[in-house]
């Protein structure tokens, strides 16, 4: 009805209460914020900048945006969610937070400087439709930063395959109950993700191409990253996934320009400006 799927919703704020993030490392925090925001235009923001983290989970990107900024929307559909990001962020005093779905949001058309949405449009029924909101809260001209799951469009067709068969047991996982839903995720973490990112470590350490070999994005990677990741791409029932042009293409139909991709894992990751008004 407000374009959200009630179980992946909750079981979002079961994985952030199990992961709140307080476990994470500082550098491996940081490293993970750079990956995602290096293409944001941080120098074109005005001063005292208000914007908004769409989905902010944990916190734990809001907790490095806000110190930037002036005033942060921190929006959760997952109340459960929000209670970790509330506790997450009590000592930063620019935040405010809402309970609500992005399409819900009680946020004034035209008043944002700028806004994020990252790892959440692929888990709305509308992506479209959210992504809309989102602009429709952005001052022209202002950037939005997202990331969207990619359709593995830039992988051989071997890796293809192997997704393919991974997402037969995302089905069964995802619709476990909360506690079959962790435990599987963990195995999952322990066994297959620890030892294939370490396997990929050494690889690379021995200057072999590791670009295509599986897991290789989490070579550097905490053990609590992976068991984090793992909850979240086994245990979410409603996930999608966009090609580059999909993204793009989306992204132009409601109102963005002057888009950059980033061409640096996760994909996809990509920046976009309110288009501006144009005087009749």
């Amino acid at each position: 009805m407000h374009n959200q799927d009630t179980e992946t919703v909750s079981g979002f704020g079961d994985e952030w209460r199990r992961f709140d993030q307080s476990a994470l490392s500082q550098k491996e925090w940081v490293e993970q914020f750079n990956r995602y925001f290096h293409i944001f235009p941080w120098d074109s923001l005005p001063a005292n900048a208000t914007g908004f983290d769409a989905g902010c989970g944990s916190g734990r990107w809001a907790a490095l945006v806000a110190p930037r900024v002036g005033k942060l929307y921190c929006l959760d559909a997952s109340k459960e969610a929000l209670d970790v990001s509330k506790r997450n962020l009590q000592n930063i005093r620019n935040c405010e937070f809402f309970l609500t779905t992005i399409d819900d949001a009680p946020i004034a058309a035209d008043s944002m400087d700028f806004g994020y949405c990252l790892g959440v449009l692929h888990h709305i029924p509308d992506t479209e439709k959210a992504l809309q909101s989102l602009v429709n809260m952005l001052k022209p001209g202002a950037p939005i930063l997202v990331y969207l799951y990619y359709a593995l469009e830039n992988r051989p067709a071997w890796f293809r395959c192997v997704w393919k068969l991974s997402e037969v047991l995302r089905y069964v996982i995802s619709r476990l109950p909360y506690g079959g839903r962790s435990i599987a995720s963990q195995i999952i973490a322990v066994f297959i993700y620890y030892p294939f990112s370490r396997i990929a470590r050494l690889l690379a350490l021995l200057g072999m191409d590791i670009e295509s070999f599986p897991l290789s994005a989490y070579r550097y990677s905490s053990l609590y990253t992976m068991r984090t990741d793992a909850l979240d791409r086994f245990g979410t029932r409603l996930t999608k996934r966009f090609t580059r042009n999909q993204i793009e293409k989306m992204m132009l139909d409601v109102g963005l320009e002057n888009i950059k991709f980033s061409d640096l894992v996760p994909y996809w990751c990509a920046v976009g400006y309110k288009q501006k008004q144009v005087n009749a």
